[in-house]
């Protein structure tokens, strides 16, 4: 077995193969994660088939818990939904940051039941997510005025208030988080009512965006929200104890695109805050960090087979997949760009552009625009999307009535169903 070979005309090879999770290489033609080819999974699982990379997920754990040793590592749920998953960060130190309950039944239900290490989140709480969060004596981010004087009446004994400083962080709109004018968190005058109404509180939570690629953003946040915890204690006298400063480190999903490590992401970050401190003389806080996609995304390859190659202009020929918007709806929603290679023919040279096409009933549902591929793509080969751990299968849909596809863990040669592959019974199941 061989470090994978997967790049040619107009692509670095090693820029595609850092797309992919620790353990990716070669048995002769056939791309193998975590020691187990991917025709083997598909035979055995299906497609499509998302793949996660138990070694990967860990490594990333790893890396934020040995940066910050004295932070809580909540991962951001949403990323990648998954009992097992969790469990594995759990073993590794990490807790979860959930939004909604059924978040917390499936940190819960992966042995994350000390509310040390649960961070509930939410614009809208309902009375029985914060009912849940005192239950669990959980760290609570109160998200406005009205539900913070809600959280104290529910008797949740752990907040922090959600800050807004008006930060247009450089990622797509979409996933912008701390704008003017963002659904979430309060701007600095109701914060400031926050603390003077609820002087308990004990920190802050400020989260600028998804998708991050650079620090520069991060420091920002870390500077404002500094400057803003300043201005708190001349104003009210309150001081923080703990301060949360979200996620949103980005992942590369495409050889244009780069990012910092885990590592130097999280120390530039912890410099900032020391010097941010030190200017304004206020205490070190007690740190949270949510991160979500760095954790997962590089961890996880997903695995289609290809069905109809169509030439429709002189250049552009489609290759369709048996998967699509259903499975992976960011391309659709942000414009995000994926990189790709055929999973069998992984020892031939990629020499011609294709457009990969999913098979809703939607112009737009189009996973890949341009991607280069070995010449001839064919019925029955293996299409292999890498860096779709994060925000793919959490994000996916029923549509065209299309059951959800399954998901698997490897590492050390093996492969065990983390989640089954929804049925079509399953769907008309749910139908009165």
């Amino acid at each position: 077995m061989t470090k994978v070979r997967l790049l040619g005309h107009r692509q670095n090879r090693a820029v595609l193969h850092d797309l992919f999770p620790d353990t990716v290489a070669t048995d002769g033609a056939m791309l193998t994660l975590g020691g187990v080819s991917a025709a083997e999974l598909v035979a055995e699982f299906g497609s499509p088939l998302v793949v996660m990379d138990e070694a990967t997920v860990r490594a990333s754990a790893r890396a934020y818990r040995e940066t910050a040793p004295e932070a809580l590592i909540a991962f951001g749920t949403k990323a990648f939904p998954n009992v097992a998953i969790l469990r594995i960060l759990a073993e590794e130190g990490i807790g979860a940051d959930v939004s909604t309950l059924g978040e917390l039944r499936f940190a819960l239900a992966a042995g994350i039941d000390d509310g040390a290490r649960l961070v509930v989140h939410g614009n809208n709480k309902s009375d029985a997510e914060l009912a849940a969060a005192a239950e669990h004596r959980s760290l609570l981010v109160a998200d406005s005025l009205e539900e913070l004087d809600r959280a104290r009446a529910a008797g949740v004994e752990r907040m922090l208030v959600r800050f807004t400083p008006g930060i247009e962080a450089d990622t797509h709109e979409a996933i912008r988080t701390a704008h003017h004018g963002s659904k979430f968190g309060l701007p600095p005058h109701d914060t400031l009512e926050a603390l003077r109404r609820a002087p308990e509180l004990e920190g802050l939570h400020v989260h600028i965006g998804s998708q991050l690629l650079t620090p520069g953003d991060a420091k920002t946040a870390v500077d404002w929200i500094a400057t803003f915890a300043a201005k708190a204690r001349a104003e009210t006298g309150w001081t923080w104890r703990t301060l949360d400063l979200g996620g949103g480190l980005g992942v590369p999903t495409n050889e244009d695109e780069s990012a910092l490590p885990i590592r130097d992401y999280v120390g530039i970050v912890l410099e900032e805050l020391e010097r941010a401190c030190a200017l304004h003389r206020l205490e070190l806080p007690s740190l949270v960090f949510e991160p979500g996609r760095s954790l997962v995304a590089r961890a996880g390859v997903t695995l289609y087979t290809v069905g109809s190659v169509k030439q429709v202009a002189s250049s552009t020929t489609y290759v369709a997949v048996d998967g699509g918007m259903s499975d992976n709806p960011r391309p659709a929603l942000y414009g995000a760009r994926y990189a790709a290679l055929l999973a069998n023919r992984a020892d031939e040279e990629p020499t011609e552009v294709y457009a990969v096409a999913g098979k809703h009933c939607e112009s737009g549902d189009v996973l890949i625009d341009r991607v280069t591929l070995p010449a001839g793509p064919r019925r029955g080969d293996l299409l292999a999307v890498p860096s779709t751990g994060a925000y793919t299968l959490g994000m996916s849909s029923n549509y065209n009535v299309t059951p959800a596809p399954a998901a698997v863990l490897v590492g050390g040669g093996s492969a065990r169903l983390i989640r089954r592959r929804q049925t079509l019974d399953d769907l008309l199941a749910l139908e009165a």
